[in-house]
């Protein structure tokens, strides 16, 4: 498997170009602000033929580069239809005070065919199965991608702004919300393999086993399932 990343623009959002090897088809994951030179460095290094752009959320620093992108390469854009509003949108989802200073050199708006992910759906593209997990807490529509073990390669999870190398999304911007992302960290990443690669929306690969043993947030929400666990147990009679 092929998996080509790269940080991009003010934010240094990581888009990601996947693929079953170099010189076949792949798919784009958040191709963000000041993303596009990057994505098409990435196809003529890797000989790639892109077939769909996916976004894990609809944040402006994930979207930024999906009209030309998708223009580029005349392909669909793949999002949740909670964050679909924010391609065209933007400042309704990250604010005036962030959003502002960046909007005058933006290409805002959605792509000629925009497709909506729905929790637990299969997407098989270019010869790749990414599973859709739903995983609100940072965005209403924030959702991850997994993709099971290969040949050469563990499972691997993009995480998006749900989990970082030891934190998670901010809940401050609008749609965010704590308890949210604390059950959709339980929910979707406590019961992955210790081996499974987190690649993230920003900043540095890690593991679920990584995250499991160091990051505070996953470690509350894995103590808070184990107490509630031992407290619905049924009570042995002596």
């Amino acid at each position: 498997m092929l998996i080509a990343g790269f940080p991009a623009g003010a934010w240094g959002t990581n888009c990601y170009l996947v693929a079953p090897a170099a010189g076949e088809e792949c798919v784009i994951i958040d191709p963000g602000h000041q993303a596009a030179p990057g994505v098409e460095e990435a196809v003529r290094k890797h000989r790639l033929k892109p077939v769909a752009v996916v976004l894990t959320h609809g944040h402006i620093d994930h979207v930024a580069s999906v009209v030309p992108v998708c223009g580029a390469h005349d392909v669909p854009a793949w999002i949740h239809p909670d964050d679909r509003y924010m391609m065209s949108d933007p400042e309704k989802g990250i604010g005036r005070t962030i959003g502002m200073p960046l909007m005058g050199e933006l290409t805002v708006g959605e792509p000629a065919d925009v497709r909506e992910l729905a929790d637990g759906a299969q997407l098989d593209l270019a010869g790749l199965r990414l599973t859709v997990a739903h995983a609100p807490g940072h965005t209403k529509g924030s959702v991850t991608f997994g993709l099971p073990e290969a040949a050469d390669v563990p499972p691997v999870f993009f995480s998006g702004d749900l989990l970082f190398a030891g934190s998670v999304g901010r809940t401050d911007l609008p749609g965010g919300d704590t308890a949210e992302l604390l059950e959709s960290l339980a929910r979707v990443c406590l019961p992955l393999d210790d081996s499974t690669v987190v690649l993230a929306g920003h900043g540095p690969q890690t593991t679920i086993g990584q995250e499991r043993a160091t990051n505070p947030y996953l470690r509350q929400v894995a103590a808070d399932r184990q107490g509630r666990g031992a407290a619905d147990a049924p009570r042995r009679g002596m």
